[in-house]
């Protein structure tokens, strides 16, 4: 995931994208609105509304019709919800695609970097909630996970002027082991396979929950062994 906290990438570090931050490649300052490059490759100027952002915005605007199509019928298991899980898949793959996109093209933006996490939020967000919503999700478990995505990413812009702190790898893997847990949620593959793909889905998602929440300790922790060594 991009984040506006983090210095550098390593890609191919995680399946779901990221594009870096502005320290992390030469880039000159973004452009307007429509003037700049949006497609094409090169140190000029990035216009705001480039490839990057825009598959970016299209990921926060998938988000309330894959809440919708997953609230529809009351979430009874049949076409319209398995096809807000792919929708739901797609939009998270999406999040490679402005990734990649960005570093491979130099379009990175100050707009891109804010917007990416956004849109991750509002998509795994939106996903938890309606699932507590249709009560095949405790909601203990979604307000944790919110409490910790959101609080994380205010503080990531809060200190930002004073301290970058890099992403961790259990940051990193916290997003993937997310996704794949809602889906395998939003799929329901005890409806056909048996008890065992319940249990093993619920396994995954006792997994996200832990490192969701030790990726958000350990960020607080970086954050006051950067603060106190600068201060030293």
């Amino acid at each position: 995931m991009r984040s506006a906290a983090t210095p550098t990438r390593t890609p191919g570090a995680s399946p779901i994208g990221s594009r870096p931050t502005v320290t992390d490649l030469p880039q000159a300052p973004s452009s307007g609105f429509f003037s700049g490059r949006i497609v094409s490759r090169g140190d000029s100027p990035a216009s705001i509304a480039n490839i990057a952002n825009i598959v970016t915005v299209a990921r926060i605007l998938l988000a309330p019709f894959f809440i919708w199509m997953l609230l529809a019928d009351d979430g009874e298991y049949g076409v319209i919800r398995y096809l807000a899980t792919a929708l739901f898949v797609f939009a998270i793959v999406t999040d490679t695609v402005d990734g990649r996109l960005a570093r491979g093209r130099n379009l990175i933006t100050d707009l891109g970097i804010i917007l990416d996490p956004i849109a991750d939020k509002i998509l795994i967000g939106g996903a938890l909630v309606a699932l507590s919503i249709l009560g095949e999700l405790p909601w203990w478990i979604t307000v944790a996970i919110l409490i910790r995505e959101f609080g994380i990413t205010i503080f990531r812009f809060a200190v930002l002027s004073k301290v970058v702190i890099p992403a961790s790898r259990g940051g990193k893997l916290k997003t993937v082991v997310q996704a794949l847990a809602i889906a395998l949620f939003l799929l329901a593959p005890w409806t056909f396979l048996g008890a065992w793909a319940g249990w093993v889905s619920w396994i995954i998602m006792a997994f996200a929950i832990a490192l969701t929440l030790y990726s958000g300790i350990e960020y607080l922790v970086q954050a006051w062994r950067h603060r106190t060594s600068t201060t030293a």
